[in-house]
């Protein structure tokens, strides 16, 4: 880099990302953000180019869920910083540390109507944890570090970044520039929070613990495991909390969705004590409505305003989780109480209600009309997909629900969709960043044949960079959850709204340089896996399945109606 380039603003972003450890890059290229890219050419950080913007940010935010770092994207002005709307209130919803950086016009150009000019800020700033722009290049570097902090402190979330162009190409002085780089990393955990709360689980006869992404992000996994070994207390998992602690352990008993096959609704009706692990009351605990009402609620958040949300809560807990529990456990081997008898009757009600619940599903009856039943798909994946840390990519609606139900989580990671704010087209983005970081580990793609249609370009870009996945479509030839919602509400769909027809997506994956099969019933589908992941390129399987079948989502949603 000569001297006169060295004395641009864009020069101090390289050692500003190199001390926030940045790895990687997810974005398109664009005018207003070459420099950015510049700055970062002679340094180890690595640049994924996607096909859209909203494939970048979905990456960006995939990575941030897996690995608890910022994923960073970078987008151009205008349209590529609107294409990145969805994803990062995605990022919200799931708690990633997703820190957006978009270019801009300089001061000369607001309101002369100039290409792809407008107001950035005014658009994001709801959507994020807080917006920053950097109107003085020798500040660079500071802005970089404050946008860090925030996206990783306390509850993590998505943090935008503008840099306009004129910022960047100004002419610094390098004795003026602020180079500051700040990491937090303590936690609060108040010692009389976990005497209540080991107070509460003494006098209570039917405990069960939700943990979910917040038990995650606080990476109390192994805490988590110990604290439910000590107490005897069951546990049930959701989201990025799904195989903390195994679903094959026996004081657990998998998804925590109260309208899946299994034990999770008794436990959440009958307990007369709920611990919430960083577990929003929202949708998929139906608000909590159909808890005990006699039942008492423990309620722990690393973000304060979060505890409470659609139910009063008995012992509100602001804590770091994983302090928590190890603080609940010491306690415990202080104290030398063993609660395990105490909770043996409830564990084994729960156990054989869980046995029983899931037989009768599996005894359901399924019509043979020539389709593959998706509930019988999603199980033979599960049941593929069976190494401990093999991850599977869920999109769509149903498709999502399908697989979501049926996954058996043993370790994290094991599954990841798009969570609460349901966006379509993360299936393939969300894959190709899972395969960039865990290059070792087999990555399947379970999607709807709606929601492949989002991002398929990604299938190139997943070749070009040679990062294999195996995608499944679930392909019943409509947008299943829309249809489903409107037969039972209105006992009809309106023809040609739902129906999307069958283009050959296997054939279109071979045309970009990937592989494709076909599979039209049942036993041709393990085949097709072992040779999709033995042929390591980017492979479809397209799997034709019933669209008369009402997914477990589209019920779900019917019930959600009604509370």
């Amino acid at each position: 880099m000569d001297e006169k380039s060295a004395a641009k603003g864009w020069s101090l972003i390289g050692e500003a990302f190199l001390n926030a450890k940045v790895e990687y890059i997810f974005g398109l290229p664009g005018e207003s953000i070459s420099p950015i890219q510049y700055a970062v050419e002679d340094t180890p950080i690595q640049i994924i180019t996607t096909r859209h913007e909203q494939a970048a940010a979905f990456m960006a935010e995939a990575y941030a869920r897996m690995t608890g770092k910022p994923g960073v994207v970078l987008v151009t002005f205008g349209p590529g910083f609107t294409n990145t709307i969805s994803p990062m209130v995605n990022a919200q919803l799931t708690n990633a540390p997703v820190i957006l950086i978009a270019g801009a016009h300089g001061p000369k150009s607001p309101d002369r109507l100039g290409l792809q000019d407008m107001r950035q800020q005014p658009i994001i700033d709801s959507i994020v944890k807080k917006s920053f722009i950097c109107r003085k290049a020798e500040r660079i570097p500071e802005y970089i570090d404050m946008a860090f902090r925030c996206a990783t402190q306390g509850r993590p979330g998505p943090v935008f970044l503008e840099l306009p162009i004129d910022v960047l190409d100004a002419d610094i002085d390098m004795e003026k520039a602020n180079k500051i780089s700040t990491r937090v990393a303590s936690r609060p955990v108040d010692k009389k929070d976990a005497a209540q709360m080991i107070l509460m689980i003494k006098a209570a006869k039917k405990p069960v613990i939700l943990a979910g992404s917040g038990a995650y992000y606080s990476r109390a996994g192994r805490e988590l495991i110990d604290f439910v070994e000590q107490t005897g207390i069951p546990a049930l998992t959701l989201k990025m909390g799904r195989g903390l602690i195994p679903d094959t352990h026996p004081l657990c008993f998998g998804s925590s969705v109260p309208t899946l096959p299994g034990c999770a609704g008794m436990a959440t009706t009958e307990a007369d004590l709920i611990i919430l692990l960083g577990n929003r009351l929202c949708l998929y605990n139906a608000f909590g409505a159909f808890f005990n009402p006699n039942g008492k609620i423990i309620q722990v958040d690393i973000e304060p305003e979060e505890i409470g949300r659609n139910k009063s809560i008995d012992l509100p807990i602001f804590a770091d989780i994983k302090g928590l529990l190890t603080e609940c456990s010491d306690l415990i081997l202080t104290q030398k109480t063993d609660l395990k008898p105490q909770f043996k009757e409830w564990v084994t009600n729960l156990s054989t209600a869980d046995r029983e619940g899931k037989l009768a599903a599996q005894d359901e009856p399924i019509e043979d009309n020539g389709f593959i039943n998706p509930g019988v798909l999603a199980a033979t994946v599960n049941a593929f997909m069976d190494r401990e840390d093999d991850i599977v990519i869920a999109d769509g609606g149903d498709a999502q629900s399908w697989i979501g139900a049926a996954r058996t989580c043993n370790r994290p990671l094991n599954i990841l969709d798009s969570s609460l704010f349901g966006c379509l087209g993360v299936g393939l983005p969300y894959g190709v960043s899972a395969k960039l970081i865990n290059k070792n580990r087999r990555v399947l793609v379970y999607t709807g044949d709606g929601s492949i249609g989002f991002n398929f370009m990604e299938i190139e870009t997943s070749i070009r960079k040679k990062l294999p996945v195996v995608v499944v479509i679930d392909n019943n030839q409509k947008w299943g959850m829309t249809s489903n919602s409107m037969e039972m509400k209105f006992e009809h769909f309106i023809p040609g709204t739902v129906e999307i027809g069958n283009p050959p997506y296997h054939k279109a994956v071979e045309a970009i340089g990937g592989k494709g099969i076909l599979v039209e019933k049942i036993e041709e589908l393990v085949p097709a896996l072992e040779q999709a992941f033995a042929s390591g390129v980017t492979t479809c399987i397209n799997v034709m399945t019933d669209p008369s079948v009402v997914g477990p989502g589209s019920k779900a949603l019917a019930m959600a109606e009604l509370l």
